[in-house]
């Protein structure tokens, strides 16, 4: 099958994170929870891995390198254990229901209340709008790193600048983390959350939550950490107070070797995927039954639509009848479509990796071509 569902989950693995992961399934103690040779070599394997990710991300510390199971866990930590009564968050349209849902929860719990800032003309958000939203009891600001929806890229820099300097930054890092170059502190950024599976280049149930000394979330679980034993509270060190239970080591493993992987080929990837979404988007941009939600980006991610054939259709007819993967649908992000005019149909997301080609893209146009021009009656 030819995978373009790369937003999703990475489809291909290099090979190094292949091998991390097959020697830890092989040899797996417990990292930090017994005192034996193995067990260390796991637990310095973990701590490698925070010290890798805090450096290539710009983050404030490896202590404040959190592992989770995914960027959702991340997330719901970094807001259920940040927000409290009374506070007020601005977010944005482009956010994925990871962000949204929490933030609803928490206004229904009568916990907070946020806003939406609109997005531009050219599907994005723009520093003016978010700070015009920002109230005296502003807390936080919740701003993706790139919409999964399109691959459109907020400036978070920009972002960073109109805001009050006393408001937290929270970026949603699943889709940009591996597809380009993230720095925490030269962005301003207090809370960072990861999915390891996508750009990252690990595996599915690796994720994390980096985060500034300007903030000390709080714990969503409680249990074993291997440390202070004797005590009924949680620690009250980082990361620590946030990983209650054994850590997934095979997928901690498979985030260094991704990291690694990034460290010397995040040019290559950017300039790859950046090519890869501008040769669809110039050929796919000839075919007058879709229209285009994307332009070229970093993320690899091309949105269209159809005239008169629903996304969930396309993708399904593209994987079963000619062997192609491709998401349809919402994409978890409904604020986004709302905005695009999109939220009834839904759009066809096409998502890259480095590891795809060109060869592969015209596959795929060939496909959406005789799909385009089938009679009604036949579809």
């Amino acid at each position: 099958m030819i995978y373009f569902d790369n937003a999703a989950s990475g489809g291909r693995k290099p090979d190094c994170v292949q091998s991390a992961v097959c020697s830890a399934i092989k040899v797996c103690a417990n990292p930090g929870r017994s005192g034996h040779k193995l067990a260390l070599a796991c637990a310095l394997a973990v701590q490698d891995t925070r010290k890798a990710l805090n450096d290539f991300l710009g983050g404030y510390g490896f202590d404040r390198v959190a592992f989770t199971k995914n960027c959702t866990e991340a997330l719901n930590i970094a807001l259920f254990g940040v927000l409290k009564k009374g506070d007020h968050v601005v977010t944005t349209p482009m956010e994925h229901n990871s962000v949204l849902r929490p933030l609803e929860a928490l206004k229904r719990a009568g916990v907070i209340t946020y806003d939406v800032c609109p997005i531009s003309e050219s599907g994005n958000v723009t520093p003016q709008a978010i700070a015009a939203l920002v109230k005296s009891n502003t807390r936080l600001v919740a701003v993706t790193t790139a919409s999964n929806v399109t691959g459109a890229k907020p400036p978070l820099k920009n972002i960073r600048a109109a805001i009050p300097k006393s408001v937290l930054f929270l970026c949603d890092g699943a889709q940009g983390g591996g597809h380009f170059s993230i720095d925490m502190r030269g962005a301003g950024i207090d809370l960072l959350t990861l999915a390891g599976h996508k750009g990252l280049m690990a595996i599915q149930g690796s994720g994390a939550l980096l985060f500034s000394d300007r903030v000390n979330p709080k714990p969503l679980l409680w249990g074993g950490t291997g440390s202070v034993s004797v005590e009924l509270d949680m620690p009250d060190f980082y990361p620590d107070a946030l990983e209650a239970g054994t850590v997934s080591y095979p997928a901690i493993l498979s985030l260094l070797e991704g990291v690694r992987y990034l460290t010397t080929q995040l040019s290559y990837i950017q300039e790859r995927t950046l090519t890869l979404t501008a040769y669809l988007i110039e050929r796919l941009g000839k075919m007058r039954e879709y229209r285009l939600f994307s332009v070229p980006n970093e993320s690899g991610i091309v949105a269209f639509s159809h005239a008169r054939l629903q996304s969930e259709y396309i993708a399904g007819a593209l994987s079963s009848r000619f062997d192609i993967a491709v998401r349809g649908g919402l994409h978890c992000a409904p604020l986004m479509h709302q905005a695009l005019g999109t939220l009834d149909n839904g759009l066809v997301r096409v998502s890259f990796s480095h590891f795809n080609d060109e060869a592969e893209i015209d596959e795929l146009l060939s496909a959406l071509e005789i799909l385009a021009n089938e009679p009604l009656d036949l579809l």
